[in-house]
């Protein structure tokens, strides 16, 4: 798979914490019945893994991803749990060459022009730009598109609802990674309508 086509399944890629493995499917089955078919499930906890797992399993529609990818050793498990998709926060050509071993697309972290370089030493022109924000967010993003004309960007960090249309409307923005489809007291409540109603709102946000 080639992670652009990421981009074609809608705006935003959920950045989703889970806690509970028992969270994982009906969070997952609320996004996509809110129209959101891509989901990164981020490595930050004990069960995370075992969440990917159940996703991959008993929800085939949902393209299931793993955040946080860090080295080589994330990038095998997230493979085994089943993942289509690795996302790092930051870059190095060992993360890279990890992912490429094992066959595992990766959506690497950039937050400078060196870091775009190195990703692009090693091929690879779809980056995330995080965090967004507090990397200098939309005018950081402008001046990139100078130099590098050719790469585009997923802005994930501190990305909301409001921002995020600003964010989308850049020619080298293809897609944007935002956390607030998953607020953690819907997830611990199963407020499983809320997220769904979250992941509808996102068809808007695209001028």
């Amino acid at each position: 798979m080639n992670t652009l086509s990421l981009a074609d399944h809608g705006p935003v890629i959920p950045v989703i914490v889970l806690h509970e493995v028992e969270h994982a499917v009906p969070l997952a089955e609320a996004l996509l019945a809110g129209g959101v078919k891509v989901l990164e499930v981020t490595l930050r906890t004990p069960k995370a893994l075992a969440c990917i797992e159940a996703i991959a399993r008993h929800v085939p529609d949902a393209i299931v991803g793993a955040g946080t990818v860090r080295n080589a050793g994330d990038a095998r498990a997230a493979l085994d749990a089943g993942c289509r998709f690795a996302v790092s926060p930051g870059y190095s050509q060992a993360i890279g060459a990890a992912c490429k071993t094992v066959g595992l697309p990766l959506l690497p972290g950039v937050a400078t022009a060196g870091e775009v370089m190195a990703a692009n030493d090693d091929g690879l022109y779809f980056l995330k730009f995080f965090p967004a924000v507090q990397a200098g967010g939309l005018a950081m993003l402008k001046a990139l598109a100078g130099p590098f004309h050719d790469v585009v960007f997923c802005p994930t960090g501190g990305l909301t609802p409001e921002s995020a249309p600003d964010f989308l409307a850049l020619p080298n923005v293809k897609v944007c990674g935002g956390s607030w489809l998953t607020p953690a007291d819907a997830v611990e409540s199963g407020d499983w309508a809320r997220i769904t109603r979250l992941a509808r709102q996102t068809a808007t946000l695209r001028r």
